[in-house]
């Protein structure tokens, strides 16, 4: 992907990163609705995400698809990215994930995992979460935390991302810190763009209110 701002300079050596965006659910608890095509101010979520990461400096995407795929596809078909279809994506996020990683091509010091529904996240946060990579003492997973709150997303080092690929290995589980703690640098912030996400039709109405922005969904107006 062809990156609008190149991260480098000052203490720490630039890295090279990629990540996976995944798009493939079913939103389930909305219906059915592709969350990933969910319009904020006229703009769908996946292009937000696919912006944010062009300006923090990524390498290379690549957008898992699966439910919606024609459309999914559609919306990002300007996108200099790599396209990978899923087509086990009812079995659950870890397939998906597995399948965008299998995708990238080469290797990369660090590799985000990026959510669809997450409408606030800009590149100045996936910068610093990079940040927060390259000064970690210790940990092949970075995972933000808010107020005590896991959050999204997250960072896979080299040795994660081969394990995945290599295992059954589910690292970017919920209840990765708790149960393996000596994987995960657990990066404490106050920033709650990290666990604002969109699960349910409710969290889209709050965000509207909370913010005055209009949100729609793929079809309809919703607030």
């Amino acid at each position: 992907m062809g990156c609008l701002l190149k991260q480098g300079g000052g203490l720490y050596p630039r890295l090279r990163i990629g990540a996976v965006l995944l798009a493939a659910g079913e939103g389930t608890r909305m219906g059915g609705v592709a969350k990933s095509l969910i319009r904020l101010q006229g703009v769908p979520l996946i292009n937000r995400q696919l912006v944010a990461l062009s300006g923090a400096g990524v390498d290379e995407v690549v957008v898992v698809t699966g439910h919606a795929r024609d459309a999914v596809e559609a919306a990002v078909q300007s996108f200099p990215v790599t396209l990978a279809y899923n087509p086990a994506y009812q079995e659950g996020q870890q397939s998906s994930v597995r399948t965008g990683l299998a995708a990238l091509n080469g290797n990369f010091d660090a590799v985000f995992i990026v959510l669809a529904d997450q409408p606030l996240i800009g590149a100045g946060d996936l910068t610093e979460l990079i940040a927060a990579f390259k000064k970690r003492p210790l940990g092949n997973v970075l995972v933000p935390v808010v107020n005590g709150q896991r959050g999204n997303p997250i960072l896979l080092d080299g040795t994660a991302r081969s394990d995945i690929l290599a295992s059954a290995a589910n690292l970017g589980c919920r209840h990765l810190i708790e149960r393996q703690p000596e994987l995960v640098h657990a990066y404490e912030t106050v920033n709650t763009r990290f666990v604002t996400d969109l699960d349910t039709l409710d969290d889209i109405r709050q965000l509207a209110q909370r913010t005055g922005w209009t949100l729609q969904l793929p079809d309809e107006l919703t607030a």
